[in-house]
Parts: C-alpha cells; sequence; structure tokens
C-alpha cells in the first residue's frame, strides 16, 4: 500500500519530537523563594518560577504573598500580561497568594490547577455522589429532590480561566502537567501538579512541594520522557531525619537525571545531601535565579560546592522555614 503525501507527512511529524520555532534557549527563573543572592529581590517563604521555552512563557506557582511577589515579579522585569499560561502545583498557601496579583494584569489568562473535590480552585461532581432517600418530604431533600446532573462547586477566584487537571495531561505540545496524589501523613489525598516541558537537552522537570513523594512525581516524569535533563524546585524534606534523606537520595538514582537544582522546601540538610551525591551536577537555584538549559553540559550557574547558599541567606531560610507549616512527618520509619 502507498500512503499519499499528506498522509504520510503526517504521520512523519506526529512521530517526532517537538520542534523549537525560535533559537532562544529554554529558560527557569525562579521568582519566589526565601534564599537567594539577588539584593533586588525579596526573600519569603513559597515558591514560584517563569519557564520560557518555544515562545511560550508559563508561570508556575505565584509565592505566599501578594505584594512580594507583585514587587519580586516587577524587579526582575516580568510582564504578567505575556503570560501564557499558569500552572499552580496544589492549595497551600505559600504557592498561590499571588494569582490575584496575575489576574489583575492577566484576567483571561489559562490557569492549569488540580481538581479536588470541593477544592479551592473549584470542581464539579455528579449529584449521584450522595444518598437519596425518596420517603422524605420535597423541603426536607437536596434541591427539593430533584439536582441537576452535575454540581459545580466554585472557586477563591470567581471569573477566572481556571481548568482543573485530573490526571497527566499535555497542557501544550511538549508540555505536562503531571498530576500525583500524595499519599503521605499530614497530606493525605493531597493532589500536586508538577510541569514537565521537553527540550533539545532532554526533560525540565519543574516540581512545587513534592508532596505525593519526589521519587513518584520523577517516576512519573520517566514515563514521558526517561531523559530528564533538571529537576528543579521544592522537594520537602525540610525536617526530614537523615535516613529519610539518604532514602530519597538512593530512590533518585536509578534515573537518568542529568542535572538537580532544589529550592524552596527541600531543607539545608537535604541540599547538602543532595550536593554530596550529585556533585557538579547539582546546580544552585535561589531567588533569582535564571538557568538556560542551552547545552547538555548544563546550566551556567554555580554548581556541586559553590552552589551551596552562603551564611546570610542560611539564616533567612532559617528564619523564614519556622514560620511556615512544614511539619509533615519525614522520618524514614514511619
Amino acid at each position: 500500500m502507498t500512503l499519499r503525501p499528506v498522509l504520510l507527512l503526517s504521520l512523519l511529524l506526529s512521530a517526532a519530537p517537538p520542534v523549537f520555532a525560535d533559537d532562544t534557549a529554554p529558560t527557569i527563573t525562579v521568582l519566589y523563594d526565601a534564599f537567594g543572592d539577588d539584593p533586588a529581590l525579596e526573600k519569603d517563604w513559597g515558591f514560584a518560577a517563569l519557564i520560557e521555552v518555544d515562545g511560550q512563557r508559563i508561570l508556575f506557582d505565584t509565592g505566599n504573598d501578594a505584594e512580594t511577589f507583585r514587587r519580586n515579579v516587577a524587579a526582575k522585569g516580568v510582564d504578567l500580561a505575556d503570560l501564557d499560561r499558569v500552572v499552580m502545583s496544589h492549595r497551600h498557601a505559600d504557592h498561590m497568594a499571588g494569582l490575584s496579583v496575575v489576574l489583575e494584569a492577566n484576567p483571561d489568562v489559562v490557569i492549569h490547577a488540580p481538581q479536588e473535590g470541593f477544592g479551592i480552585y473549584g470542581s464539579s461532581l455528579p449529584s449521584s455522589f450522595y444518598r437519596k432517600d425518596a420517603s422524605l418530604p420535597a423541603r426536607m431533600r437536596y434541591f427539593d429532590g430533584a439536582p441537576p446532573q452535575t454540581l459545580q462547586f466554585g472557586s477563591a477566584w470567581p471569573g477566572a480561566n481556571l481548568q482543573p487537571v485530573v490526571q497527566t495531561t499535555e497542557i501544550a505540545p511538549g508540555v505536562w502537567a503531571i498530576a500525583t496524589v500524595s499519599d503521605v501523613p499530614g497530606t493525605r489525598e493531597l493532589r500536586e501538579l508538577s510541569l514537565a516541558v521537553r527540550t533539545p537537552e532532554g526533560l525540565l522537570l519543574v516540581v512545587g512541594c513534592s508532596h505525593p513523594g519526589l521519587p513518584v512525581i520523577v517516576a512519573e516524569a520517566a514515563k514521558l520522557d526517561p531523559d530528564i535533563h533538571l529537576v528543579i524546585g521544592g522537594f520537602h524534606y525540610v525536617n526530614a531525619d537523615d535516613a529519610a534523606i539518604a532514602g530519597v537520595v538512593a530512590a533518585l538514582a536509578p534515573y537518568d537525571i542529568d542535572f538537580i537544582a532544589p529550592g524552596h522546601c527541600t531543607g539545608e540538610a537535604t541540599f547538602a545531601a543532595l550536593q554530596r551525591a550529585y556533585g557538579d551536577r547539582y546546580l544552585y537555584a535561589g531567588l533569582g535565579a535564571t538557568l538556560v538549559l542551552d547545552t547538555a553540559a548544563g546550566p551556567d550557574r554555580p554548581r556541586g560546592a559553590a552552589a551551596m547558599f552562603d551564611g546570610a541567606a542560611r539564616t533567612a531560610y532559617r528564619a523564614l522555614a519556622l514560620r511556615g507549616d512544614h511539619v509533615h512527618d519525614h522520618s524514614a520509619g514511619r
């Protein structure tokens, strides 16, 4: 059988990796965190990052305080009106407080967020979710005994273009929202989105707090592409004991991760352990850092021993960590 030229071209294109339309290398800029070396930015507990790839500008999370987020964005010269989409990792306040600032500048921007029943980002359920008793009088029955087929639940941002994500979804060509669910005490059933972006050097994986477990998220990303170029964000081992930290380092070892750039709630002891494990493949990603994914050799950022933050940043990080709710059980024996 001979394929028609148009059909053959279509099949070839569908099998090929995404073509990057411009010559600009993919970048990720940290806009919110509790440690950093940029004096123009204000440290606070929380996370936000801007990803620029293939002409797209994707904001991942929006920090802990709206006005701090606004000032940091302005200091970095980021125009929120030019965003193509926003990904909100999960419902905790240190990741979502700046969303109101985004909506002021860009009220129609697409916002991908995890769907949870009765969640803050809005959701829906079929009315069959509750038991019915036809023996009751109408005035004792929900909706007088004739509920709509689907019940819609509101969000904290009425009118926002919220698009709930239930399962891992390709939200743009070569860009995925990875959906996972926590089974960890303290956050059990919390749904979290991570961002995976295919780049010429491999997969860029951005995580918010990794409540479901960083190895779980990395395993999901590896299903999309086993070649993971960079993992960046909060790993949520801020109060973990040594055994638990050693466990996560060992769990990541089998994966093909070129570089690792921990931040936010990863924790000082975990920073140190990952630095030892990854050596020059450990990258600094404090507040204000911009990583450019332009070569297989990795972004031109401090690495290895030079990648750890200084004493002043460490003091600020500890103080801000104590203000947050990060006391979940991360002991290896739980």
